[in-house]
């Protein structure tokens, strides 16, 4: 839905750019929230696909009078991003690396941070200030806020790494700024750029005296604008000046950036203490010894760092009250440790303020340690319960000489309010990320912010602190500023006259008539109009598509689920440590992220979004980007479900508006495949035929290039009616009720063979159900609940049987097992669906199990070959381990290396479709590419489609990790004839 006015102006800009722009309701919706407090809808979204676009939607905003909001990644703080006007995304189109030089380098606004170090890393190069999310975090928005980051120390904050900036001013001119003569020659003529250089050259005269008596004494500041140092006698920086100014003076298009050496070796420290006073006290001893990181943990951060991280358990005394995370660099390890020792022995033997200490230097304990300054503040967002730990006071600055007192201060006021709070600091610079424990929901904890906040600002500004150290001042602190400011505050009002003189860009932020903290710009709660269902639904009505839901939730728990998304951004990574949406990363959009679906529900429970958008095809749009492969609901830091949410979003349309054909057939594969089983000499070759593809490209949509399996001639279960598997034992000891998936059925036979003769070499009994039905997967990831729900059924009535006879359920399929424990106590809301769920295993769990408590026979021979393995995204989410790699490397002689490059991007059917076909490559091509390496003769994993994707894109076979173990044991032999057949030097010995 579009209205009139957003309507003519998405078709103007449409006109005019050669970006995309979007202007209807679903669309401003994702834009209408970041990582703050704040919920504000905009009129459109605009992503210029180069600076020309940028230039127009400026000029266009000018002539109509439009407020601009420069948008990188959206995990602001303090709402800097959000605005009623146009918002402008650099982070989906402009994100190019343009030149790199020997000491320098020149990238688009939308680089994310970590991908650019990845980049410079092979030069030997860094960019040194890196804010907590560097993983998502846009260089537009590094610079826009001035960023700092735990580094400080070392590297400073990015005002002191840019060189110049190319921008866009309100007027839409395009400049290209840096250190400018203070003075015309007289051959030129008064430009944009000079009259704006003449009137701030005049200003800053004029109070050079009030910018330097009002400047704060602390080392951190971005509470308005950067005048301090700015002008000297011959030069105006400009490009600093723009640091730290979110978008308000200019729109930044090209930056010109410093770096710095790669230093060859890193070390961390972590040193523990009995109070949160001795560690701040502890952080001012250690300044002295210039280190790169001085970061300070609460006790509220380590118990929950231990409940999250089985290693925090051990590494982390329960004693501990404080933490002090130091780091030291350099290119010498041996400099390193002696420095790091240094500092322990400063703090724990000539002070005597910390108890206890760790060191890490290898890479991956280096690593481990940093995590628990990363992930610190998202970890809070998993406790349960109503208060959320709020980002409105969070950025903190104050001179470190008075950390300690001031520490002791800032806890009286929480005590005053009656607010407990969690404390995370960069302690080398004074800078305190303080969080309040608060109900947003709860009218009376709201009316708490905003006294809460003065009082805690007063006490910033009595040791003549700043109220926001890098965070930016947004809608949270802009209020705040004149109080901070003074008489310099009326300065900082005529720099925006300068620049923007209609106050177009991004109005409301460091210059605003506001007093208090705005909380009516807060996102609403929920309206709490969607009820659970008490039994599996009907059919909803479409007036109102998700007041029935069809899985099961808690009372209250739908709308808890996406409220407990706080907009922080992890999922957009893109990094190669973890997974989180496959989807985002060939296609680094707004919508294909995971809190863009939290986003879009949320609205609708609470009444932002008519009930009917969830049957619309454009939400239908959305959430086909979630491919349900759980990766977000694992590694989310605070755990939100989203594939839950995106399975109930898509059961609403289903209810609605039904299934194409061609979604109607990908999401019952099962079916075809049963067809497919019995004519398959004839399927097969229509596989295989040119024209028979073309046909059901065009007539259904299946990529003509996907390279389809097989059909076997006969299927897994037939052949276990021959071998009485289907009859149940009547053996004592262990025994499992292998279920078969559709692939082992009928594609595959011999996965199933393997298994079975695994199972009955280590003294298991197997029993084949023959009345069980394929899982269902492809249905509920579709949408397709109701006849899921048939399926789940169907297979829990005699699965649930089968555990009462004492039989332990094994499937070969991830996805399989997943949906058993997962996805089937959603649709089948009893007993005998939990009890399925809480006795079934993945195959190779189950068997690495077995290994685990001395029953596995390991007379295995040895098979010389080189793997690559690769870990299913629906293993994955098993939370299980790698128990497939574990049995591989019990082999002899067997190689394997773990391909740790995310999703295979198959992702289920999604591969399957024509449009979808090349991205799904894309979307696998770290995989693909790895496997391609001339050392590896062969790929394995344990999924199925993954295979598929793996056998596409790398010209090997990919083998099930079942039929490696089968081959070792010698119990398959026709396993060595298909993998000779398929690489020469696979071989037993």
């Amino acid at each position: 839905m579009i209205d009139e006015r957003r309507a003519r102006l998405q078709e103007d800009l449409r006109g005019l750019l050669r970006g995309e722009v979007r202007c209807d309701d679903i669309f401003v919706q994702l834009y209408a929230s970041d990582a703050s407090l704040y919920q504000v809808r905009p009129l459109g979204v605009v992503m210029p696909r180069s600076t020309d676009d940028v230039v127009v939607t400026m000029q266009y905003a000018a002539e109509q009078g439009i407020p601009v909001h420069a948008r990188g990644a959206g995990t602001g703080l303090a709402g800097e991003s959000l605005g009623p006007g146009l918002v402008i995304d650099f982070s989906r189109f402009l994100r190019r690396v343009l030149e790199v030089g020997s000491t320098t380098v020149r990238v688009q606004p939308g680089v994310v941070l970590a991908r650019l170090n990845d980049y410079l890393r092979t030069f030997g190069r860094l960019f040194g200030p890196d804010p907590a999310k560097s993983d998502v975090t846009t260089m537009g928005s590094v610079i826009a806020i001035d960023a700092g980051g735990s580094r400080w120390p070392r590297y400073g904050s990015a005002s002191t790494r840019v060189e110049s900036l190319q921008v866009v001013l309100a007027d839409g001119t395009l400049l290209e700024v840096g250190r400018e003569p203070r003075q015309a020659t007289e051959a030129e003529a008064p430009t944009r750029r000079q009259l704006l250089i003449d009137g701030l050259v005049e200003l800053l005269s004029d109070n050079a005296s009030l910018v330097a008596a009002l400047r704060p004494g602390s080392r951190v500041n971005r509470a308005g604008y950067h005048l301090a140092g700015i002008l000297t006698e011959h030069h105006l920086n400009l490009a600093r000046l723009l640091c730290g100014s979110e978008g308000t003076l200019a729109l930044i298009t090209e930056a010109t950036l410093v770096t710095d050496p790669l230093p060859r070796h890193r070390g961390l420290a972590m040193l523990f203490f009995d109070r949160l006073e001795a560690a701040a006290r502890a952080a001012l001893e250690l300044v002295p010894l210039s280190p790169s990181a001085c970061d300070l943990m609460d006790r509220r951060h380590l118990s929950l760092a231990r409940e999250v991280e089985a290693r925090y358990d051990a590494l982390i005394p329960p004693r501990a009250e404080a933490l002090l995370l130091v780091e030291h660099d350099g290119n010498d390890p041996g400099e390193v440790r002696q420095r790091l020792q240094e500092s322990i022995t400063q703090v724990t033997g000539e002070d005597n303020l910390a108890f206890d200490s760790r060191i890490a230097l290898d890479r991956d304990d280096v690593d481990l340690f940093w995590q628990l300054s990363r992930n610190v503040t998202p970890n809070l967002f998993r406790l349960k319960g109503p208060t959320r730990p709020l980002p409105f006071v969070e950025d903190i600055a104050v001179p470190p000489e008075v950390l300690p007192s001031f520490l002791a201060r800032m806890q009286n006021v929480l005590k005053q309010h009656q607010v407990i709070g969690s404390l995370f600091a960069h302690a080398a610079q004074g800078q305190l990320h303080l969080r309040p424990f608060l109900d947003p929901t709860n009218p009376e904890d709201v009316a708490r912010m905003e006294p809460l906040a003065r009082d805690l600002y007063e006490a910033v500004f009595d040791v003549r602190g700043s109220i926001s150290g890098e965070h930016g001042s947004g809608y949270s602190r802009t209020p705040y500023l004149q109080r901070q400011s003074g008489a310099l505050y009326e300065v900082f009002r005529e720099v925006k006259d300068l620049f923007d003189p209609l106050h177009l860009l991004n109005p409301g932020k460091v210059i605003s008539d506001e007093r208090a903290l705005d909380t009516e710009r807060m996102r609403p709660p929920d309206l709490s109009q969607f009820a659970a269902a008490p039994e599996p639904a009907a059919t909803p009505a479409p007036a109102l598509p998700l007041s029935t839901l069809q899985l099961r939730w808690q009372p209250g728990e739908l709308s808890q689920t996406a409220r407990d998304c706080n907009g922080c951004g992890a999922c957009r990574s893109q990094e190669s440590d973890v997974r989180m949406c496959p989807i985002f990363r060939f296609a680094p959009s707004e919508e294909a992220s995971p809190r863009a679906k939290a986003n879009l529900v949320r609205a609708v429970l609470s009444g932002q979004l008519d009930a009917r958008t969830a049957a619309s095809d454009e939400f239908k749009a959305v959430a086909d980007l979630c491919v349900n492969c759980q990766m977000c609901r694992l590694e989310c830091p605070s755990n939100v479900d989203i594939p839950r949410l995106m399975v109930e979003a898509k059961a609403a349309y289903v209810a609605v508006n039904g299934q194409t054909v061609r979604d109607w057939l990908l999401a019952r594969l099962d079916v075809l495949a049963a067809i497919g089983s019995r004519m398959a000499p004839l399927v097969n070759w229509l596989a295989a035929n040119a024209q028979a593809r073309w046909l059901l490209e065009r007539s259904f949509g299946l990529a003509q290039g996907r390279k389809l399996p097989r059909y076997a001639r006969r299927t897994f279960l037939r052949r276990a009616v021959r071998r009485r598997l289907t009859r149940p034992t009547r053996r004592s000891g262990p025994k499992v009720l292998y279920f078969v998936d559709t692939y082992a059925n009928v594609h595959d036979p011999q996965i199933g063979e393997a298994l079975v003769a695994i199972l009955e070499h280590n003294g298991v009994a197997v029993y084949v159900h023959p009345g069980q039905s394929p899982s269902g997967m492809s249905m509920i990831s579709a949408g397709a609940l109701e006849a899921a729900r048939r399926t789940a059924e169907h297979n829990v009535s005699l699965l649930a049987e089968a555990v009462r006879q004492g039989y332990h359920i094994v499937a070969t399929e991830p996805a399989a097992a997943l949906c058993l424990t997962y996805e089937y106590p959603l649709l089948v809301d009893d007993a005998d669906a939990r009890l399925v769920a809480g006795n079934t295993s993945e195959a190779c769990a189950y068997l690495w199990n077995l290994h685990r408590q001395g029953q596995l026979e390991l007379d295995l021979q040895p098979v010389n070959a080189a793997l690559g393995y690769h870990a299913p995204c629906h293993m994955k989410a098993l939370q299980v381990g790698e128990p497939a790699l574990n049995l591989l490397r019990l082999i002899p002689g067997l190689t394997v290396q773990k391909i740790d490059k995310g999703c295979s991007g198959m992702a289920g059917t999604f591969g399957i479709k024509r449009e979808n076909f090349r991205n799904s490559l894309r979307a696998g091509w770290g995989l693909i590419t790895s496997l391609r390496h001339p050392a590896l003769q062969a790929g394995t994993t344990e999924c199925s489609a993954c295979k598929i994707q793996m056998e596409q894109g790398a010209n090997k076979p990919t083998i099930h990790p079942l039929k490696l173990l089968a081959l070792s044991y010698g119990l398959l032999p026709e396993a060595a004839v298909l993998l000779a057949a398929r690489t020469e030097e696979l071989v037993v010995t």
